[in-house]
């Protein structure tokens, strides 16, 4: 099976791209625009091998994606490529409307025209599988799980250009026919994250020494699927789903923000002790606006239908993504010196509005 993998280069896109050649043996296609938490070394164990194929661009570029799916001619589509964290949404949106929503447009019509032009049996086999968040269903209270039914509630830029999105795609099936199916994970940790996300910012604050953040008083809660039990997820989604519905994939893993922080700290104390405890570096500051309290997915649907269950559980998958950070340095060294530091994401600034003479 040949796969074209938007986003490939990405933190989960570049899972999937592992786990498709080195474990199931297909072909992948990994196109990726490259933006600053995009990583070829994510990808260096693959970028050898016939069966895989880097192509830079950008998914917003309606006749690029339809050439490149002309030319590659794919069994089917996994649209990962997204503007993915929530402060940087708050601060800066628009990048979040234009690859998130004209992306997924550009893509589903470059896959529409390319879809019409199969055979009948090739129509039939293809598939395009639109990947999505939680975060597109709102806050949780202290009870109950998001099911695949539950109503859209989104709450920041993030979640609001994710549930466009969704609804486009979902569009493209109900309107044209198109195979689309749709996926929508919850928090997702491992190794080749991009260290402005939580885990990845806390560990590597925690080595060096520097103050851990959390946001208000800790106690939002997430669910946490270990990525290559996502990755896994995601490919039986597009081999197995069935056009037209969708898949919730949780790892019934829910922690306190506060609890992911002190775990880290705990681990890292027990492999890289140093003296004193680093929970004594955890510092409090001001929420996220519009911070989500809750999210918990039902992950009922995909291990009934399709047959897949976590493989990690969040202790299990949590030493392993701790020691892989301190296996590899040379993958986060470069980004946490020259693209991102540490700081602090997601402040609303106040706006100067000059009124008109």
């Amino acid at each position: 099976m040949k796969v074209l993998v938007t986003g490939g280069a990405g933190f989960i896109g570049s899972a999937v791209c592992r786990h498709i050649v080195d474990h199931l043996g297909g072909e992948v296609v990994n196109v990726d625009k490259l933006t600053y938490a995009a990583s070829l070394t994510s990808l260096k164990g693959i970028e050898n091998s016939p069966r895989y194929r880097f192509v830079k661009a950008d998914v917003c570029d309606r006749g690029a994606m339809t050439d490149l799916m002309m030319s590659e001619r794919p069994d089917g589509v996994m649209h990962l490529a997204a503007e993915s964290h929530v402060d940087r949404s708050i601060s800066k949106s628009d990048a979040f409307i234009q690859t998130n929503i004209v992306g997924t447009f550009s893509l589903l019509e470059a896959a529409r025209d390319y879809w019409q032009q199969m055979d009948a049996r090739r129509k039939s086999d293809f598939r395009f599988l639109q990947v999505s968040t939680d975060e597109v269903y709102g806050s949780l209270g202290a009870e109950g799980l998001f099911a695949e039914t539950t109503a859209y509630d989104p709450s920041s830029p993030y979640s609001a250009s994710k549930a466009a999105s969704d609804h486009l795609a979902n569009a493209w099936h109900e309107t044209y026919g198109m195979p689309v199916v749709i996926s929508n994970c919850s928090n997702n940790y491992g190794p080749y994250q991009f260290p402005e996300k939580l885990i990845p910012l806390i560990m590597l604050n925690a080595l060096e020494g520097k103050p851990l953040p959390v946001y208000g008083d800790g106690s939002n809660v997430r669910d946490w699927l270990y990525v290559d039990d996502h990755a896994r997820a995601l490919m039986l989604i597009l081999t197995k789903g069935v056009p037209g519905e969708k898949y919730n994939v949780g790892g019934r893993n829910e922690r306190t923000n506060l609890q992911v922080v002190e775990q880290v700290c705990d681990i890292l104390d027990d492999v890289a002790p140093v003296e004193g405890k680093r929970r004594a570096l955890i510092q409090f500051v001001a929420d996220r606006p519009g911070h989500d309290q809750r999210y918990a997915i039902d992950a009922g649907k995909i291990e009934r239908e399709l047959g897949w269950t976590a493989q990690e559980n969040f202790e299990s998958g949590l030493v392993k993504t701790v020691q892989w950070y301190l296996e590899n340095r040379w993958w986060w060294m470069p980004l946490r010196k020259d693209t991102y530091q540490g700081e602090r994401l997601g402040l609303v600034e106040e706006k100067t509005v000059v009124a008109a003479e």
